[in-house]
C-alpha cells in the first residue's frame, strides 16, 4: 500500500512513523530540500503544479495531504484520471472556502457564528451595526495560524483586505474557551471519535492542549461529538477531521472552522491516545477497520513549541530539557527556529493535570534557552 502526501511540512512527517509501524510504504511532494517531512519527500514540487502533482500521483494508490492549499482544477484533475483523492475535493472545499462552509453549515442547521459575506466598507458597515460595533473579518481562502484574521471596528478596517476579493465578516463570539472535536471517518462510513479537547490560543496560533477538556459537562461533550460526527458524515470526509469550537458561557458550542487532516488540536493522541491521528488518517484514507481512540491515561497535555532558541541552536538545549523533565515527550520538526514559527511539541501524560502542564511547559521553556 502506497500513500502519497502532497505538501512536506510537520504533519506529513508525523505519518512517517505511524505508516512504517503499519507496513505501509509513504511518499511526500515537499516543497523543497528544507521541508520538515524531507526523510519521506520522494518528490519536489508546488501543490498548485499540476504536472507535478500527477506525475507524483500516478506512483501512489492514495493521496492525501499535509494541508489544504491544493488548488481545486488540481483536486478534480485528478479525480477525472482515477486517482483515489482522499479526501475529495467536494469535502474538501468546506476547508479551503471558509464562505463555502458557513453556507452549508447553515443548510445543515448547526450552530455557528453570526456572518455575513461582505463586498465592501458599506456591506462591513452595516454588519458592524448589527454585531454591535465590532466584527472578526476573515480572508475566505488562504489563511492559518492568525493569518487572513483581523478584528475591525470601522467600516473601513479591512479596505486593503476589500480591494482584492469579499470577505467573510463574523460576531466576536464572547466564548468561555475554546474547544477541538477530532474524528475519522473511512469511505466504508465507519467513524472513530476522539475524546473533546481544550486548546489555549494565543496570537492566532494554538499553545497548549488539555485532553480530554477539563471541567467539561456531559451535554457539551455529547453536542459537540454530534456535530463533528455529523460533518463528518454528511461532507463526504475521508481520514481526520479537526472541528474547532467556541464554548458559550451557557455551555452551548458555535463551529468556527474545519480541518481536514491531522491538525495540530490532535497531536496529543501520539502519545495519550491507543491510535494516534496519524495512524488514524492513514488507515482511515486507505480503508482500513479505524483504530481504537480511547485515551491512555486520565489526562494529557500538550504545549507547542513556538520560536525557539534567539541564536537558532536548538540541538545544544534538547538533552537538558530531557534530562529536567524525562517523563515529557519531544517532538521536533527538523525546521529552522524563528519566531513565533511551530518547531515542535512537548507531551506529558498522566494522572494529574496540573503536573503534566507544568512539566511541558518547563521542557519547552528549556528548549527556548531563556529563563521565562
Amino acid at each position: 500500500m502506497r500513500v502519497g502526501v502532497i505538501g512536506g511540512g510537520q504533519l506529513a512527517r508525523m505519518m512517517v512513523p505511524a505508516a512504517i509501524a503499519l507496513g505501509v510504504e509513504i511518499r511526500v511532494l515537499g516543497e523543497g530540500p528544507e521541508s520538515s517531512a524531507r526523510l519521506a519527500m520522494t518528490a519536489t514540487g508546488e501543490p498548485g503544479d499540476l504536472d507535478a502533482v500527477r506525475a507524483f500521483a500516478r506512483a501512489v494508490d492514495v493521496v492525501t495531504f499535509d494541508h489544504e492549499h491544493v488548488p481545486q482544477p488540481v483536486l478534480r484533475a485528478l479525480v477525472e484520471e482515477g486517482v483515489a483523492v482522499r479526501p475529495g475535493p467536494d469535502a474538501l472545499r468546506h476547508a479551503q472556502d471558509k464562505l463555502v462552509l458557513r453556507r452549508r453549515l447553515d443548510d445543515m442547521g448547526l450552530p455557528q457564528p453570526a456572518w455575513a459575506e461582505v463586498a465592501d466598507a458599506d456591506g462591513l458597515g452595516a454588519f458592524l451595526e448589527r454585531a454591535g460595533g465590532r466584527a472578526v473579518v476573515k480572508t475566505p481562502t488562504g489563511g492559518y495560524d492568525g493569518h487572513g484574521v483581523r478584528v475591525v471596528d470601522d467600516p473601513h478596517g479591512a479596505d486593503d483586505w476589500l480591494a482584492e476579493r469579499p470577505l467573510l465578516a463574523e460576531e466576536l463570539v464572547p466564548f468561555r474557551r475554546e474547544l477541538a472535536q477530532l474524528v475519522a471517518r473511512r469511505p466504508a462510513g465507519d467513524v472513530a471519535v476522539w475524546p473533546l479537547v481544550e486548546t489555549v490560543q494565543g496570537g492566532g496560533v494554538c499553545r497548549e492542549v488539555f485532553a480530554p477538556a477539563p471541567h467539561l459537562a456531559a451535554p457539551t461533550a455529547r453536542q459537540a461529538r454530534e456535530i463533528a460526527h455529523r460533518i463528518a458524515t454528511e461532507l463526504g470526509v475521508t481520514g481526520v477531521l479537526a472541528v474547532e469550537l467556541f464554548e458559550t458561557e451557557d455551555g452551548r458550542v458555535l463551529v468556527n472552522e474545519l480541518a481536514m487532516r491531522p491538525h495540530n488540536s490532535g497531536h496529543w493522541t501520539i502519545d495519550g491516545a491507543v491510535t494516534s491521528q496519524f495512524e488514524q488518517h492513514l488507515r482511515a484514507v486507505l480503508d482500513l477497520p479505524l483504530g481504537d481512540v480511547a485515551a491512555r491515561a486520565p489526562w494529557t497535555a500538550m504545549v507547542n513549541l513556538l520560536g525557539g532558541p534567539a541564536d537558532g541552536d536548538l540541538d545544544a538545549l534538547v538533552p537538558a530539557a530531557m534530562a529536567d523533565q524525562p517523563a515529557v515527550k519531544l517532538h521536533l520538526y527538523g525546521k529552522a527556529p524563528r519566531p513565533g514559527r511551530k518547531i515542535g511539541h512537548a507531551t506529558a501524560v498522566g494522572d494529574d493535570l496540573d503536573d503534566l502542564v507544568f512539566a511541558a511547559r518547563s521542557a519547552v521553556t528549556l528548549l527556548h534557552g531563556d529563563p521565562a
